[in-house]
């Protein structure tokens, strides 16, 4: 214990002597969440919408004044005829179009049908997709506060809908798509973090050319690979605690399970992330290599397949089969479920043994890999 403890100190004095370092280990998670927390957002709100009202009514105003009246849209402009509203779009100063008819009030008047034209930027299909979603469903609803309006006027009241549809949302009641996100950016940035700081562990001392006067001690190869990556371990949960409080405190993420299990969880996800270093800095010759081993060959793809950005099941058939080889998979459904649903280990078990089970195989392959790297 007493060598084990000489190497976790000596790799200890040696981050220490790197000021920048400190700002990478412990400033920089909170600055990555704060700044992907704000960014990483699918919502739609305050689209941009410029109004093309050919009928200048009361009623025209009144649907205009729902549009503008809504958090989801923002009145930017007027136009005078749809011809000109294509400089509003292709700048990008407007998402959308609104255009109502010269005959909007009339046809109301005489209980014909009114239809107005919406008109969107299809550049961002996910964007437009969900505006014209929020528009439809603003014109459906004033749609039907008219009908029950013109019932009460002439005495007689709507029929009854023989279906009504009462919506709830469990989790995320609010749908904000930050609460979603961030603790998928919890995950992203230990393994980011941890993982490049470790890969780096093994290939320092063969640039500094220390690695054979370590051989000739008598330090093991247990107590050498432990004393490398203990102290990064330690780093990595100061950092769960560190972005933990930033998520729940700053962003308000509601963390409705065990905060005992999520830091349980973290350890073993720690364990993977500082096992893949591991394996990194025994097939890398320099630190350059090392981090760009890790980034291009490792970190991007678990990025990608990981579920973070894009839905597994959204994903080709014969992809998603090798999304099981990616264990930021497991652990997002992990920290997911305890901050989001509160749910224990009775519904994320196989979650956690097949990330325990992943991090027990790269430690394995990562020893096997040091024999010769520490022979």
């Amino acid at each position: 214990m007493r060598r084990l403890w000489y190497v976790m100190w000596k790799e200890l004095l040696e981050l220490r002597q790197d000021p920048r370092l400190f700002g990478v280990i412990f400033i920089a998670p909170v600055v990555q969440l704060t700044m992907l927390g704000y960014a990483a957002t699918t919502d739609v709100r305050d689209v941009p919408i410029v109004i093309v009202d050919q009928d200048r009514s009361a009623r025209s105003r009144e649907l205009i004044a729902r549009f503008d009246a809504s958090p989801y849209f923002t009145v930017v402009g007027t136009a005078n005829n749809l011809n000109d509203i294509d400089p509003w779009l292709e700048r990008g100063r407007a998402w959308m179009a609104l255009a109502i008819p010269g005959d909007y009030r009339d046809s109301l008047g005489n209980g014909r049908p009114a239809t107005v034209q919406v008109v969107a930027d299809g550049t961002d299909s996910n964007s437009a997709g969900v505006a014209l979603g929020y528009a439809a469903n603003l014109v459906a609803a004033y749609n039907q506060e008219l009908a029950q309006r013109q019932a009460t006027s002439v005495g007689r009241t709507l029929p009854p809908r023989p279906i009504e549809a009462r919506i709830r949302v469990w989790f995320n009641p609010q749908l904000e798509s930050r609460d979603f996100m961030i603790p998928g950016i919890v995950a992203l940035l230990l393994l980011v973090i941890t993982t490049n700081l470790s890969s780096m562990a093994i290939v320092r001392e063969k640039e500094l050319g220390t690695l054979e006067q370590l051989n000739v001690t008598p330090i093991t190869r247990w107590q050498l690979i432990l004393g490398k990556l203990l102290p990064y371990g330690l780093i990595g949960l100061i950092d769960v605690v560190v972005v933990s409080l930033a998520a729940v405190l700053w962003f308000e993420i509601p963390l409705l399970g065990s905060k005992w299990l999520l830091f349980g969880t973290s350890a073993i996800y720690l364990l993977t992330t500082l096992g893949l270093g591991l394996f990194i800095s025994t097939i890398s010759n320099t630190q350059q290599q090392a981090m760009m081993t890790a980034t291009f060959f490792f970190l991007t793809p678990m990025l990608y397949l990981s579920g973070f950005i894009f839905p597994i099941e959204n994903m080709p058939a014969i992809i998603q089969p090798i999304t099981y080889l990616i264990p930021l998979r497991y652990f997002i459904v992990i920290v997911r479920g305890i901050f989001l649903k509160g749910v224990g280990v009775a519904v994320l078990w196989p979650q956690i043994l097949a990330l325990l089970t992943w991090g027990l195989v790269i430690v394995a392959l990562a020893v096997a890999r040091s024999r010769k790297t520490l022979a």
